[in-house]
């Protein structure tokens, strides 16, 4: 390989984590705008707990995406470093473990906001809810990985 390959290939895997999907969980409830501007349109209020996709970070105001696939821009401030998902199914079924026969834990309608804890075994992923309950739901159940 020729040194100014390497350094190309070096360059472009230098980029990768850029490229990576950041998720944040709304804190509080607050306002979305069109704009990064309190003097943009309202467009309306997010609930606390609803995650979010980052796609730009601006001086004190981030635009971030939807479970729907809606942008809109808010205070950055209102943003929680911590990752939550949200059921994007009728009904998720949460279980004791990783595996589709196993036990029930408990049950989530859609657009509830749960806690992200890890991702687990192929296809599924370990979340909390609220109340304190745990266990692991499958990933096409949910939106925010």
């Amino acid at each position: 390989m020729t040194r100014s390959l390497a350094v190309l290939l070096a360059a472009g895997l230098a980029v990768l984590p850029a490229l990576a999907v950041e998720f944040r969980t709304v804190a509080t409830a607050t306002v979305l705008y069109d704009a990064p501007s309190p003097r943009g349109k309202k467009l309306f209020v997010i609930k606390r707990d609803t995650p979010v996709e980052l796609v730009v970070l601006l001086e004190g105001w981030a635009k971030v995406r939807d479970s729907e696939g809606g942008m809109a821009w808010l205070e950055s401030k209102y943003l929680a470093m911590r990752h939550s998902v949200v059921v994007t199914a009728p009904r998720a079924q949460i279980r004791q473990s990783a595996d589709e026969s196993a036990d029930l834990v408990f049950e989530a309608e859609r657009n509830v906001a749960l806690d992200y804890l890890e991702a687990a075994a192929s296809g599924w992923v370990k979340v909390r809810h609220r109340d304190g309950a745990s266990g692991y739901v499958r990933a096409d159940q949910i939106w925010g990985l």
